[in-house]
């Protein structure tokens, strides 16, 4: 269940090494994938309050329908994290 948050965490990380630490603009995550995202949360135990923080590592965690799920890098480039 920790995979989403985990790949997440793995793409931003690589966009900050090739970014020169820049953020990337946010995550696009479906309704689906957001709770998927909040129940790993909860699993590696996260803060209760920070559940459903719009932000994952100061990125804005943003939700639509038809998303395969993405990062935005601050290029504007979409890159999945899956």
């Amino acid at each position: 269940m920790a995979t989403l948050y985990l790949s997440m965490t793995e793409k931003l990380s690589a966009h900050w090494k090739a970014n020169n630490n820049a953020y990337p603009q946010k995550f696009v995550l479906t309704p689906a994938q957001r709770h998927e995202y909040d129940e790993s949360c909860r699993m590696c135990g996260a803060d209760p309050k920070t559940i459903g923080d719009p932000q994952h590592m100061g990125v804005l965690i943003e939700i639509a329908e038809n998303t395969p799920g993405v990062m935005v890098a601050a290029d504007g480039t979409e890159v999945t994290p899956q």
